[in-house]
C-alpha cells in the first residue's frame, strides 16, 4: 500500500506539472517535505489545505521574491545609464575608426588628438581658433606693407616667424577639426566651422605665397618639396595631368617621414571603375606594397627613420616582373603582379591620400604623413644605373617622360606646404 501511494504520489506531480506548462504558468503546486516513517497517503491529505504556517511561509517567499525583482530592475536600469554615459563618452572622443573599409582593406586605430586643450568644448575650440586666424590674418597684411616698403633681412625674419606660426597653428586646427568629424559626423555646425576655417588657411597660404613669389621666380621649378604633416583626409596634392596607357613603368621619389605604424600612401592613380590601378602604401604594421589593378606586391622598404631616403619601383606587364630599389640598391623582385594588364589612361593622381573612389573616398589612417620630393614616373624600366644617378644626383640623372616634378604640375589642397628643396645637399 505505501509503494502504491508513492507512485500515485509521484504520478500527480508529473501530471500537475505539465498542467502547469500547458496552462503557461498560472496553475501552481506545492511539494511537501514528509517524514519516512509517516504514511504518504495520509500525509498527502492532511496537507492537501494548506495551514497557517504554509501561509506565512508563502507569503514571505512571494515578498522576497517581489524584493529582488525589484533590486534586480534598479541594477538594470543602473546598468543602461552607465552604458548610456559611457556611449556619450565614446562619442565624444572621437579618437577610434571601423575596422572595415571598402575596397578589402581594414582600418588603423590611429587618429589621436594632438592638442592639449583637450577639455575646450569643440564648438569653443574651432572659435578660438578661428580668431587666432584672424590676428595672424591682421599681422599678415601688417607684414606685406613692410615688405613692400623695406626688403631688408628683419622682413624676412618676421616673415619666416609668422609662417612657422602659422604652419603651428594650422597643425592643430587640422587636428582638432578632424578629431571633432570623426567622433561627431553628423554635427553640420562644426563642419561649416571647418569649411570656414580651411578657407581661411588656403588664403594664408596664397598670400604667403605671394610674398615669396620673387625668390621663387629665381629659384628652378623642381626644387621643392611637399609636407603632409598630419593624418588627414583632406591634405593631398594633384597631378594637372593624366597618365597615359603603360605597358611598363618606373616611379622614383624621395621620402621622409618618421610616421608609424606605417608611412602611408606617397602616391595612388585611380581610373574609372578600378582605384587601385596604380597605388604605393605602407599602413598598419604591413610593409609597403605596390598595388596594380588590386594585385599587391609587398616591397622590402624600411624608411620611417625620418631620414631621406630615396625609392624606385620598376615593373612591366610581361610577367608582372617588378623590382624595388632603395638608396640606389636593388632590395628586392619579384614576378605575377597583374602580368598582361597596362596601366589604364585617363585616371587621376593624387599624392599623399589613398583613393577608395575615383578622385576621392580618402581615409585619414592611410594618409601620408612626411616629405615628399622629386616625384618622376617613365614609362619605361630604367636600368640598375640609371637608377643609382637618380639616387647620387648625378648630373646624368633624367627626368620622367611621363610625370616630371615641377611646381606648376600640381594642386595642392588641405594645407599641404611646399619647401625648399635640393636632393643631397639637404639629406638628414
Amino acid at each position: 500500500m505505501l509503494g502504491t501511494c508513492r507512485r500515485l504520489l509521484l504520478l500527480s506531480c508529473v501530471l500537475a506539472q505539465s498542467w502547469a506548462q500547458e496552462l503557461g504558468g498560472q496553475t501552481q503546486f506545492i511539494c511537501t517535505s514528509v517524514p519516512k516513517d509517516v504514511d504518504i497517503c495520509a500525509a498527502t491529505l492532511q496537507n492537501s489545505v494548506p495551514g497557517e504556517d504554509l501561509k506565512t511561509t508563502v507569503m514571505q517567499l512571494r515578498e522576497t521574491v517581489l524584493q529582488q525583482k525589484e533590486t534586480i530592475m534598479n541594477q538594470k536600469e543602473t546598468i543602461r545609464e552607465l552604458t548610456s554615459k559611457l556611449a556619450r563618452c565614446e562619442s565624444q572622443s572621437g579618437g577610434e575608426f571601423g575596422d572595415a573599409r571598402p575596397g578589402g582593406r581594414r582600418k588603423e586605430a590611429g587618429a589621436k588628438n594632438t592638442m592639449g586643450d583637450v577639455s575646450r568644448g569643440p564648438a569653443d575650440t574651432l572659435t578660438h581658433l578661428s580668431q587666432t586666424l584672424q590676428s595672424l590674418k591682421q599681422r599678415l597684411e601688417n607684414l606685406e606693407q613692410f615688405s613692400r616698403s623695406n626688403n631688408s633681412a628683419q622682413a624676412n625674419s618676421l616673415k619666416d616667424l609668422l609662417q612657422s606660426k602659422i604652419d603651428d597653428l594650422e597643425r592643430q586646427v587640422l587636428s582638432r577639426v578632424n578629431s571633432i568629424e570623426e567622433g561627431k559626423p553628423g554635427l553640420r555646425n562644426e563642419t561649416e566651422q571647418r569649411g570656414r576655417v580651411e578657407s581661411t588657411l588656403t588664403s594664408l597660404h596664397q598670400r604667403i605665397t605671394d610674398l615669396e613669389k620673387g625668390q621663387r621666380e629665381s629659384r628652378p621649378l623642381d626644387k621643392f618639396q611637399l609636407t603632409f604633416p598630419l593624418r588627414t583626409n583632406y591634405m593631398y596634392a594633384k597631378v594637372k595631368k593624366s597618365l597615359p596607357e603603360m605597358y611598363a613603368l618606373t616611379v622614383c621619389m624621395w621620402l621622409k617621414s618618421s610616421a608609424s605604424p606605417g608611412v602611408g600612401t606617397p602616391f595612388s592613380y585611380a581610373v574609372p571603375g578600378q582605384a587601385n590601378e596604380l597605388v604605393l602604401i605602407e599602413w598598419g604594421n604591413n610593409p609597403m606594397e605596390l598595388l596594380i589593378n588590386d594585385k599587391v606586391a609587398k616591397l622590402p622598404f624600411l624608411i620611417n627613420d625620418g631620414k631621406w631616403h630615396h625609392i624606385c619601383v620598376t615593373w612591366t606587364t610581361r610577367d608582372g616582373v617588378w623590382e624595388a630599389f632603395q638608396d640606389g640598391v636593388k632590395r628586392g623582385s619579384g614576378e605575377n603582379l597583374a602580368p598582361y594588364h597596362p596601366i589604364k589612361p585617363q585616371g587621376l593622381l593624387i599624392l599623399g591620400q589613398e583613393q577608395d573612389t575615383y578622385g576621392g573616398g580618402f581615409d585619414a589612417t592611410q594618409a601620408f604623413v612626411g616629405d615628399l620630393a622629386n616625384f618622376h614616373i617613365w614609362d619605361r624600366k630604367l636600368s640598375v644605373g640609371e637608377i643609382y644617378n637618380l639616387a647620387t644626383c648625378s648630373s646624368k640623372a633624367q627626368a620622367g617622360n611621363v610625370f616630371a616634378w615641377m611646381e606648376t604640375s600640381l594642386d595642392i589642397y588641405g594645407g599641404a606646404s611646399k619647401w625648399t628643396f635640393e636632393a643631397c645637399r639637404q639629406l638628414n
